[in-house]
């Protein structure tokens, strides 16, 4: 196992992050599973395994190594070289740097995480990317330029009895993918991230009645996050909401749970 290494910054990049494959200019990889939440208990190590499909028909060489990331608001993930504080990148133990997958073939990655003895309760995240090599990319009419493809494995570790603690702290309607929808503000005061779950109903200005689930976005410890409660709709038309509107129910996450009852109006 190779412990992290300083990383090579490339000079562009097509990014596909928590999305299981990429495809850009002869890089066709699929990673399973996009995601690891992990709990592991300080002192210990913690193996874990990434399997790198390359579904292209050549033989591909990726080049892996670790990275800090960021969660902007609308959800988007950044990934960040430098060491960020209290990464826990030093912890973590890959299998190799360079590796090479024969046409259609499936390679089981191994990485391993190993928290101090005596670190503290808490979570760190940090993700394994699995990179293409550099390509030049012509444009109609212009310059040549270097791109690279790679595919971002977010991975969540919570330390001994980390545990997210979430409460609703505000109400609004937003424009959500071209679609006025009801949003909670969440505030995590724990020490892991949460997700919220669960089913929600009611009955808006028109008389509709209607089911709502809140995104799966995550909640990072220390923030408060704008979650949208999406319409859940098995079959038939997009539907418009008009309000205003009550919506009650529970809102769930892992270890916790609270009724929630909010008028909406935009």
């Amino acid at each position: 196992m190779i412990r992290n290494a300083a990383p090579v910054a490339l000079a562009a990049c097509l990014l596909a992050c928590a999305i299981p494959a990429a495809r850009a200019q002869g890089f066709a990889a699929l990673v399973s599973p996009p995601r690891f939440e992990l709990q592991v208990k300080p002192g210990e190590s913690h193996r874990e395994v990434i399997e790198i499909t390359n579904a292209s028909a050549q033989a591909a060489k990726y080049h892996v190594r670790t990275a800090d990331w960021t969660l902007s608001p609308d959800g988007a993930v950044k990934f960040v070289d430098a060491l960020m504080p209290a990464s826990c990148r030093p912890w973590v133990a890959l299998e190799a740097h360079d590796i090479t997958v024969s046409p259609g073939g499936k390679y089981r990655y191994r990485f391993d995480v190993a928290p101090p003895a005596g670190a503290a309760a808490g979570e760190c995240r940090f993700a394994v990317l699995i990179e293409g090599g550099e390509q030049k990319v012509e444009l109609s009419g212009g310059p040549s330029f270097p791109i690279a493809a790679r595919l971002g494995v977010i991975i969540y570790v919570q330390i001994g009895a980390a545990a997210p603690k979430l409460e609703v702290v505000g109400a609004k309607v937003a424009t959500v993918e071209q679609q006025k929808l009801p949003v909670v503000l969440v505030k995590n005061s724990g020490n892991a991230h949460g997700r919220l779950t669960g089913f929600l109903s009611g009955t808006d200005a028109a008389g509709q009645s209607l089911e709502f689930t809140p995104s799966t976005l995550p909640i990072l410890p220390g923030e408060t996050r704008a979650i949208p409660l999406t319409l859940h709709i098995e079959r038939g038309p997009r539907v418009t909401i008009t309000y205003p509107i009550t919506i009650r129910g529970n809102l769930e996450w892992s270890g916790g749970k609270t009724p929630f009852e909010q008028t909406f109006k935009p």
